[in-house]
């Protein structure tokens, strides 16, 4: 069955102008289906793995209400928490929407600071949590991550662990990748040179960018990733001797802002607003460095895609970017990327001027390449560590209830 009125739309949370007035009545029907639909299931389901503030509903329907949790006696939930800065925040008036009892809208349930919060409600019903890095659920304990929530976090920090995402690495591989000009594999990178040569020319830099460090960056324009650092930054950026291309698609003012900047810098500097896929690939496979600037990532996935088509991240130490990139040190030959801690523009130049360094310097260069490229972020390592936690969780008594 589909419901054309709440999910034939042209984008999933809300447009670049904001999100759908009518989240909170989407989301709550969607939680209802699912509940509708586990009793078919054979065998039925022993953990209920949600996501984020639009399944945080499933935890706090089986939390709250009694009629579901006699009917899902052995249900356990667990709650992923994918990023912070988006918890389903609503007007106190829409609470009768929810079906709950009045009692759930108060401060160890969904109330907050006089207004509905799915996410911290799902936060406080699930009976575990993880996060998609491990130094991500230590940031969102703190009050520069934890965006309100960092308390009601700790207070549950016994049922929360981190567990670093992967990458499908059969749709990521510049082995194969059908995107690209040519192939390549580790010990063999002639091919990258010819991606970077048909990169340079489909945004029509000239023959002699050629020699000279690319860097790429494809992202969501939204805070989070830092435009605004990156948009400081960029002044200096294009004095250095290279060439910058960035795709990226999102909020209305950060396209502005990234255009005026193009308009301004046309000899370094190429913009391409909008999504598109697989020229995402090709900015991957044809950069020589990749920029991650972001002011927070609980995981990141572009960094991990980079350093398997060597094309070295620079980025933010923060969240997942930290825990997947080391910083190369050319004297030991140990690293596959560059990274900066304070949330500053300078910072970043700082650390392209490092790795202009590295670029001028073959051998280091190659060596930091073939580190980038050996790392490995599939999807095997926290398949298992899931598969662990789904075993603990179906033995285990469920949280007690209200």
């Amino acid at each position: 069955m589909e419901n054309d009125r709440y999910f034939d739309r042209d984008y999933l949370y809300g447009t670049p102008e904001g999100d759908y007035i009518d989240n909170l009545e989407r989301f709550s029907f969607f939680s209802r289906a699912v509940l509708e639909l586990l009793p078919l299931l054979k065998p039925e389901p022993a953990v209920l793995h949600c996501h984020d503030w639009q399944t945080a509903l499933l935890p706090i329907y089986l939390h709250w209400l009694p009629a579901l949790r006699e009917r899902f006696p052995r249900l356990a939930t667990l709650l992923t928490l994918h990023n912070l800065g988006y918890q389903g925040i609503f007007p106190p008036e829409k609470f009768p929407a929810l079906g709950l009892p009045a009692e759930a809208y108060r401060s160890s349930g969904l109330e907050f600071w006089g207004r509905i919060n799915l996410l911290k409600g799902g936060i406080l019903s699930a009976d575990f949590l993880t996060t998609v890095s491990r130094k991500y659920a230590r940031e969102i304990q703190t009050r520069e991550f934890g965006f309100g929530l960092e308390g009601v976090l700790a207070s549950r920090q016994g049922d929360l662990t981190g567990i670093l995402n992967g990458v499908n690495y059969q749709e990521w591989d510049p082995a194969s990748d059908p995107h690209l000009a040519a192939n390549y594999e580790p010990g063999n990178t002639a091919g990258k040179r010819v991606c970077k040569e048909d990169l340079l020319k489909y945004f029509a830099f000239p023959p002699a960018f050629e020699t000279i460090p690319v860097l790429g960056m494809v992202t969501r324009l939204a805070e989070q990733k830092g435009i605004e650092l990156l948009a400081e930054a960029i002044p200096g950026l294009v004095l250095r001797d290279l060439a910058l291309i960035i795709l990226a698609s999102g909020e209305e003012r950060y396209q502005k802002l990234l255009g005026g900047l193009a308009r301004a810098h046309p000899e370094r500097l190429r913009v391409r607003l909008g999504f598109d896929h697989a020229l995402a690939h090709q900015i991957e496979a044809g950069s020589d460095l990749f920029l991650m600037p972001s002011r927070y990532e609980p995981c990141g996935l572009n960094q991990i895609i980079s350093l398997k088509y060597g094309t070295v991240p620079i980025v933010r130490a923060t969240g997942g970017l930290d825990d997947t990139v080391e910083a190369f040190d050319p004297l030991t030959g140990r690293g596959n990327g560059f990274k900066f801690s304070e949330y500053q523009a300078a910072n970043l130049i700082h650390e392209v001027n490092r790795a202009l360094q590295v670029f001028a310097d073959p051998p280091n260069w190659k060596k930091l390449v073939a580190n980038a490229m050996a790392s490995d972020f599939s999807w095997g390592r926290p398949a298992r560590e899931y598969l662990e936690l789904y075993e603990r969780l179906s033995g285990r008594e469920r949280r007690n209830k209200p």
